[in-house]
């Protein structure tokens, strides 16, 4: 019998490996091959720019999330409250991947540089262990790929969307951390180059 732990161990791994990876790469492709600049001098919004090189991430993270949750016969009690936790984690991966990929100049950098962020975000939850033999490990706990786990467990146990609200405003918070890096950094980028 699969637990949540394993579920969301897949379903962490699909975020980082498909929507962060994916997004990383076609922002450092982007970089490598001098479009970003062209993108940056555009009428477009910063904001438009962001979606538009998400969309593609976005769609091949959920697939391979949905396919992964039907490969494991993973039925949530709670489908809505499973849905919105994951759409705003793959809103944090995307930024995640967005941030990686304007810090690194080419998609081998990104390649490499995405390992880091693999380790802590896929494999993160494996030290709630240790917590209890070293407290100041108890910060991991507001990670939001342990935020989704928790909640997660929370909805099998009956919770509703009520319930799972500060897990919800947690990830959201990462949300906003995150782009406001990366719009940093984009900014700082338009006035280097």
């Amino acid at each position: 019998m699969n637990t949540i732990d394993v579920q969301y161990l897949v379903i962490n791994m699909a975020l980082i490996l498909v929507a962060t990876y994916v997004q990383s790469a076609l922002v450092a492709e982007e970089k490598e091959k001098n479009t970003l600049r062209g993108l940056m001098l555009s009428p477009a919004s910063i904001f438009e720019i962001f979606c538009g090189k998400s969309l593609l991430s976005f769609i091949a993270g959920t697939v391979i999330i949905v396919f992964s949750a039907l490969l494991s016969n993973y039925h949530p009690k709670n489908l809505l409250v499973i849905i919105i936790a994951i759409f705003l984690s793959s809103v944090f991966y995307l930024g995640l991947g967005t941030f990686i990929g304007l810090l690194t100049k080419s998609v081998m950098e990104a390649s490499v540089a995405i390992m880091p962020a693999f380790v802590i975000f896929a494999f993160g939850s494996l030290i709630t262990p240790l917590m209890d033999q070293y407290p100041i490990l108890t910060i991991a706990n507001y990670m939001p790929n342990l935020q989704l786990i928790e909640l997660a467990k929370q909805v099998e146990a009956g919770a509703g969307l009520a319930d799972v609200l500060s897990h919800l405003a947690i990830i959201f918070v990462w949300i906003i951390a995150m782009y406001a890096v990366c719009l940093y950094v984009y900014k700082k980028r338009m006035v280097d180059e």
